[in-house]
């Protein structure tokens, strides 16, 4: 294809899917899509200094939205350049060290929300704005009041415009979902959606959170460094991220991977990590392109979300009877890997999100979990509406409809709940059989006739080397596994059990609470519910479990064949932080973050992600943020490392 056409095409197709993007609030094809199509539009001008005047290249933001007045800033808000290599970063680093003499730079998180300018004047909020098209923006004042967590008045009493991020918790935005009959495709998008909306009471249910990060006009500060800047930030108690840091070049690709590590146990959405020269008067001096600042620049992290198609649905039925649908999708890479398959909750959920065969989706992937939709990008003329099925797709038993739930009755002889029911019985967090997987599980099934979790521990040597997969090292493996999870903790036996609703906390919980499998057994939905954290459902779910003698009768038989069940109790009552809820931030010396979670719900605490006024204690690593502010203005107790050492009084080896 001639490069001037195709020019022409991806400046006619980006403005079209940003349009959707910045003005209507209700994006069309995922971010890292975007970015692909503006990077081949990039280089393509480039190669042939063909440039279109409305191309995105050339602008910042898009247009104003009707309704809004318009606020013109007192200066162009930029966007940022990007990278996406650390070849790529590095060579900035080095330019700007071997052009400028640049060896200090600040790291924080890339936020991906939508951007934000608060003026103040004598202490107070008198006017918010969108960034807009960077040279104008809209009025969003009377929106950003309804912020709770956002502050009208500070203690610094001139002239000052703050530049944030408006966002939304991923916990909120999973719980507004519950009870959406419309889904919010994302957390940039609620946000998005809700700072533009002229319903006040939409920013306010939505329950927004906002971010600053920089600085545009100030008058009588002594600001020398973004530093500075972020301590300025936090003293006036406006909310900052956890991370920032100030290093030299050498240290910020070690930020940038520290932050890549841990960026998916925020609860909020980032895409990146934002660099910047931590000097200001020299960032004077380094200038400006059209669109970027030369002396910032941001790495952009592998995708989490793409957009695909959906091609077919196929249906997973669970151990407790659930069927989730799967969608098989149109191969897509993402988060350093090639995705095939994504998943919906269920048949409410494809209902709800209006996913249909053929129709284009955004797809997420976090973590190793299995990617998920999220939403519909567009639907297609071949679209076609998905089936609700009448029969398990493993068993032909006719369905029973709970709800958005669909769940086969036949918990006996189903194929797929008994494999998928021992699979769990073998996971790390319960019994902990290693070498057990789908594929091992069904030629179980079928050549040793295993049916339930017990059955496992009668397999013996010699039926093993019968199996085409098995030589004499992985039996002796096997083997030797199911031995050693026969002394297993309470807490692992009572997650094996694979009840409905109980996960790995509530198994702790319940270890934690009772004595013995058999008081546990004979506990009543009020002694279960009186349960921290433990619902009247969750409480149900457990009673009704030990009231089957089915369920009986397999626990009877596990112990029959030589399980012995820890009783030891982890927990330490006899300390300041048992039945307290106990925030962590930043990062400490002598304990992961993991270990120290640990380490405190050993001691009895409820670990919890933000500070409020029912949280006990802070315990304050390296690069805190917010929650520290947060903590100090709620009046919490702040422990730091040395002070928690003495406070446990005991090794870890102890604790755990």
């Amino acid at each position: 294809m001639d490069k001037k056409v195709r020019i022409n095409e991806l400046v006619k197709e980006i403005n079209r899917h940003s349009y959707n993007y910045y003005t209507l609030d209700n994006p069309t094809i995922s971010d890292a899509d975007w970015d692909a199509m503006l990077t081949e539009l990039t280089k393509l001008e480039a190669e042939t200094g063909y440039i279109l005047p409305n191309s995105p290249t050339q602008n910042v933001g898009y247009e104003i939205l009707k309704g809004f007045k318009k606020v013109n800033h007192p200066a162009k808000l930029y966007s940022l350049d990007k990278c996406n290599s650390y070849e790529e970063l590095s060579n900035w680093l080095e330019d700007m060290y071997n052009k400028w003499g640049v060896n200090e730079f600040s790291v924080e998180v890339k936020y991906d929300g939508l951007r934000i300018l608060a003026k103040f004047e004598n202490g107070e909020l008198v006017q918010a704005s969108t960034r807009g098209n960077g040279v104008v923006g809209e009025d969003v004042t009377k929106q950003v009041y309804m912020i709770n967590s956002f502050p009208k008045a500070i203690n610094y009493k001139d002239h000052l415009i703050v530049m944030g991020e408006a966002m939304i918790r991923n916990s909120v935005l999973e719980e507004l979902n519950k009870h959406s009959n419309e889904p919010l495709k994302n957390a940039r998008n609620a946000a998005a959606g809700a700072i533009r909306n002229l319903d006040l009471s939409v920013v306010k249910n939505r329950n927004l959170d906002l971010f600053m990060y920089d600085i545009l006009e100030v008058n009588n500060a002594e600001l020398k460094t973004q530093a500075d800047v972020h301590k300025f930030i936090i003293d006036n108690n406006f909310a900052s991220w956890d991370y920032f840091k100030v290093t030299n070049k050498e240290g910020v690709i070690k930020a940038v991977q520290e932050i890549d590590k841990i960026k998916n146990s925020f609860d909020i959405m980032i895409d990146g990590a934002v660099v910047k020269v931590n000097n200001l008067a020299i960032r004077d001096k380094i200038g400006y392109t059209n669109k970027f600042p030369k002396w910032a620049i941001a790495y952009k992290y592998e995708a989490q979300e793409k957009t695909t198609k959906v091609n077919k649905i196929i249906w997973q039925v669970g151990r407790t009877g659930k069927l989730t649908p799967i969608a098989e999708i149109e191969p897509v890479e993402l988060a350093g890997a090639t995705v095939r398959r994504a998943t919906l909750n269920n048949y409410g959920d494809i209902k709800r999100k209006d996913v249909k065969i053929n129709s284009l989706v955004f797809v997420r992937r976090s973590n190793e979990v299995i990617p998920e939709i999220l939403n519909v990008a567009q639907h297609n003329s071949d679209s076609i509406d998905i089936v609700k099925p009448e029969y398990c797709p493993y068993c032909g038993t006719k369905l029973v409809e709970d709800g958005a739930n669909l769940f086969c009755p036949n918990k006996i002889s189903c194929n797929s709940q008994v494999c998928q029911k021992i699979i769990h019985f073998c996971s790390r967090n319960a019994m902990n059989i290693e070498g057990v997987s789908d594929k091992t599980i069904e030629l179980f099934r079928d050549k040793l006739d295993v049916n339930s979790p017990v059955d496992l521990y009668y397999i013996t040597r010699e039926e093993l080397l019968q199996l085409d997969s098995f030589k004499s090292k992985k039996a002796d493996n096997f083997l030797k596994s199911i031995e050693k999870s026969k002394q297993c903790n309470f807490a692992n036996f009572i997650y094996a059990l694979g009840i409905t609703g109980v996960g790995d906390k509530t198994s702790k919980d319940l270890a934690n609470t009772f004595n013995s499998i058999e008081e546990l057994m004979n506990a009543s939905i009020i002694d279960l519910a009186n349960i921290n954290d433990i619902g009247e459902i969750i409480a149900a779910s457990i009673y009704n479990y030990f009231r089957d003698t089915r369920n009986i009768s397999e626990i009877n038989e596990l112990i029959d064949c030589g399980i012995s069940i820890n009783y030891n109790r982890k927990v330490i009552k006899d300390n300041q932080f048992n039945g307290k809820n106990v925030v962590i931030s930043g990062t400490f010396d002598n304990f992961g973050r993991v270990e120290l979670t640990e380490i405190m719900e050993n001691l009895g605490a409820s670990i919890t992600s933000s500070v409020s006024k029912n949280t006990y204690a802070l315990l304050l690593g390296v690069n805190a943020g917010s929650k520290l502010d947060k903590a100090k203005s709620l009046g919490i107790k702040i422990i730091e490392e040395d002070e928690l050492l003495k406070l446990l009084n005991l090794s870890k080896n102890e604790l755990k």
